[in-house]
């Protein structure tokens, strides 16, 4: 008996090896065919500024920007498919549902991975904690994980606080949107760069590409890198956004789903009044909800980058913002293009290219935005008639400006 016993035991491990081995192999061979027909059109300025040194990094974006072929595109730089020492996964994978993160990254580790890729962690249950046991428990092993803006890393996720590096990759900017139109490799510029030196800065572009040819086309299409693939850009960028709703809205924040179209009205509200002071009261009633109900879906909103909340200087979240504008003016085009204003257009680019790095803040009187605080800005169609020294102009009219007037498309040139 104890004879049977063994071999049976051996039989079991000898079945379970076999089944590790031809899963791992299904793995490595959907990775080498990723890698091999990724082709990045425009290399993201986020790849150089992220320290890949350290053994736990996120990345988070709204869906849509390109997380997946980042990823893609960082193993394909970095990795010989052969070598086997990177591994890109997908946590939609069905074989994940009987498999945790951590057993998974232990095979791999003891084969003698390196670099873990997974793609939409926030797909398996208890996933940080999974993220956490490996940290821990597999010290040459680094990862590199996807998720959604919602997510909060570090302040949903008190096992990774510390630990965990977090990175943003937005949609394109027009600079990259420019630079894969044109072929050029333009640089990006600071802030400060462009408002102390934005005559040489336009005078080195301008022999290379005319912005303003490109301009309309990026206001339309250019934030999602899916512009590029051979399907109609609205329908796909709808689908899109109702994935963010479904998935990363409700889905993260563990909302039922018959809030759901609540939620999808709300923002079909807020898009056509956009911009302007949401009035509460009349959003909870039209959705018949509470005003705190309304507050946190906005919130949600933001977190999805469907939505930016603008504050006068010194307020933020709870307070009700002084200002809801879309997050970028592609989303503008697709839920209300009927209705669209070109100053609600131009102010709603300018917000969304300095939201990466700068505070904005409700103007006053005669300005559009207050930046970090204290930077007045007034965003143009043409030249102001009578014109602030105190004011910065950003005129959409406009190649290459003078003083405090400012080509507008070259704050597309921040990232």
């Amino acid at each position: 008996m104890p004879t049977l016993l063994c071999k049976s035991v051996l039989l079991h491990y000898l079945c379970m090896l076999v089944l590790y081995t031809k899963s791992m192999e299904t793995f490595f061979r959907t990775h080498a065919y990723l890698v091999e027909h990724t082709n990045a059109p425009v290399r993201r300025a986020l790849m150089d500024e992220i320290d890949w040194s350290d053994r736990l990094i996120g990345i988070k974006g709204t869906r849509g920007v390109g997380k997946t072929t980042f990823l893609l595109q960082y193993a394909k730089e970095h990795f010989r498919v052969e070598n086997r020492d990177c591994l890109y996964i997908n946590m939609n994978n069905f074989y994940f549902q009987g498999k945790g993160i951590a057993e998974f990254a232990t095979e791999f580790y003891q084969a003698g991975g390196k670099v873990l890729l997974i793609d939409q962690v926030f797909k398996q249950a208890d996933w940080s904690k999974e993220i956490r046991k490996c940290y821990d428990e597999l010290p040459e092993l680094k990862i590199v994980f996807t998720g959604s803006s919602v997510m909060r890393l570090k302040e949903e996720n008190p096992e990774l606080n510390g630990l965990v590096k977090s990175y943003n990759l937005r949609g394109f900017s027009f600079r990259e949107f420019l630079n894969l139109q044109t072929g050029n490799d333009f640089p990006s510029y600071t802030l400060e760069e462009i408002l102390n030196d934005h005559e040489h800065i336009a005078r080195q572009i301008l022999p290379k590409a005319r912005p303003l040819q490109y301009f309309q086309d990026y206001l339309h299409h250019g934030f999602y890198p899916f512009f590029l693939e051979k399907r109609n850009f609205s329908e796909n960028l709808l689908k899109t956004m109702n994935m963010m709703l479904e998935v990363d809205i409700l889905l993260i924040k563990q909302i039922e789903l018959k809030y759901l179209a609540k939620i999808k009205k709300l923002l079909y509200l807020l898009a056509i009044d956009c911009p302007s002071a949401p009035n509460v009261s009349q959003l909870a009633a039209e959705i018949q909800t509470s005003r705190a109900t309304v507050m946190n879906y906005l919130k949600y909103l933001a977190d999805a980058r469907l939505i930016n909340l603008i504050y006068p200087r010194g307020e933020s979240f709870p307070k009700k913002p002084s200002n809801v504008m879309m997050h970028n003016s592609n989303l503008m085009y697709v839920i209300y293009p009927s209705r669209l204003e070109q100053q609600n257009i131009l102010e709603t680019f300018f917000q969304n290219a300095l939201w990466k790095d700068h505070l904005l803040n409700k103007g006053e009187k005669g300005t559009s935005f207050f930046v970090d605080g204290e930077l007045k800005f007034r965003i143009c169609q043409t030249k102001a008639k009578k014109q602030n020294p105190d004011i910065i102009y950003a005129r959409n009219d406009i190649e290459i400006g003078t003083g405090r007037n400012i080509p507008l498309w070259l704050f597309g040139f921040l990232y």
